[in-house]
């Protein structure tokens, strides 16, 4: 009994022997440069694996300086689409640049850090990794990533003004590079009396609302939702109707100077505003019409940024005979130029440039819709204030 004792505290001591050597022999062959340019190379969702190799990588991998490092070289290689279904629990991360039924390219995530109650209108916006989500009467900055997510906490300056009746018409989410600092920007109007806007953000870094005093904005919203705004070139832009003089514009946000401009519209261009939508598009601002069968889908792209005669048009005509779906809504383009669209529910359809049918998937069963918003994969964390947290 005791020779074999011996003998199993012998191989064991062996074996921690060799895990050592081991470990030293990969820290004289890989210096730390070298581990850093490699690591920097490899994937959001491989990276936090990584974290439990050893102590080294845990700090290096958690350091912000190596987040932003991995940030700024990755984060055009790294999109994916938010897909949320019917019910608040069910959310899939999905590739979109991976064909649609390949199951290993979609991940299932867990949003039970929201709090109870009822969601209408719950993505708000996407910025550097993090959504702003909408949960209940409650915002939330969440890291699909990593996990990481923080409540928002309630604007002291719509809280004194109860009395009034303030509706909400335009949410926005962006940074400010020069603070390094990301905004949440909240635009309302008194409905009661001749429309008076009130301007507030919300600072990450300071945790606090502030108002924009002095400025007075003659923009509504003509739809019935909230307008969600598109971040492109430090600014955040909507969709919005300037009642002053009569026209559909978009409004852009400049998130350092924290002042307004407008955008014109391409020339013609018919702005119905349930089925116009704005968004972000390789890297150019894109207003969109829904396509459905008797009218192709419409879409125009800014190719220089504020000039109005810079716009161009294109029209997807979508075989609509092949797919299950009345409408086609334009989400995103892949990396090859394919185009990724919806129909408003929780179908995703896949057409090459010219809309010949690529691929389509429903991913949830029944009836209702679903939201979706593109998002970059990043380890990036929020300006510290204690009052973020991880999912367990």
């Amino acid at each position: 009994m005791m020779h074999a004792e011996q003998w199993k505290k012998s191989k064991m001591k062996r074996y921690r022997s060799r895990r050592v050597r081991r470990r030293n022999i990969t820290s004289v062959l890989l210096p730390r440069d070298l581990i850093i340019k490699v690591l920097l190379r490899l994937p959001v969702k491989s990276l936090v694996r990584f974290k439990s190799v050893c102590k080294s990588w845990f700090a290096l991998i958690s350091d912000p300086h190596f987040a932003i490092s991995h940030f700024e070289l990755a984060a055009a290689c790294m999109e994916r689409l938010l897909l949320f279904g019917p019910t608040v629990l069910e959310v899939l991360s999905i590739d979109f640049n991976a064909p649609l039924h390949d199951d290993s390219a979609s991940v299932t995530l867990n949003l039970n850090f929201l709090p109870p109650g009822s969601y209408g209108d719950l993505i708000l916006g996407s910025c550097r990794g993090f959504v702003l989500l909408q949960g209940g009467q409650s915002l939330c900055l969440w890291n699909p990533s990593t996990g990481i997510h923080k409540q928002v906490c309630d604007s002291p300056i719509a809280s004194s003004a109860m009395d009034v009746m303030f509706c909400t018409f335009l949410y926005g989410f962006g940074y400010d590079s020069s603070t390094d600092d990301y905004l949440v920007v909240h635009a309302s109007y008194d409905v009661n009396l001749d429309p008076e806007t009130r301007v507030e953000f919300f600072s990450v870094r300071a945790n606090a609302w502030k108002e924009i005093e002095g400025i007075h904005l003659s923009y509504m919203n003509c739809g019935d939702d909230v307008r969600t705004g598109s971040l492109l070139n430090g600014a955040i832009h909507w969709l919005a109707y300037r009642y002053d003089v009569s026209m559909n514009v978009i409004v852009a946000f400049d998130l350092t100077e924290r002042s307004f401009s407008d955008i014109l519209l391409p020339e013609g261009f018919d702005c119905q505003f349930d089925f116009c939508h704005l968004t972000v598009l390789e890297g150019f601002l894109c207003v969109h019409l829904t396509g459905c069968d008797e009218c192709p889908p419409e879409i125009w792209v800014m190719k220089e940024y504020k000039i109005q005669s810079s716009w161009s048009k294109k029209s997807v005509d979508v075989a609509f005979d092949k797919i299950p779906i009345e409408w086609f809504s334009l989400i995103c383009s892949t990396k090859s130029g394919d185009i990724v669209g919806t129909d408003g529910s929780h179908e995703l359809v896949k057409c090459n440039s010219e809309g010949e049918l690529l691929e389509h998937r429903s991913y949830f069963e029944g009836r209702g819709g679903s939201q979706m918003i593109v998002y970059s994969e990043s380890l990036l964390s929020l300006p510290y204030d204690g009052d973020q947290a991880e999912d367990d």
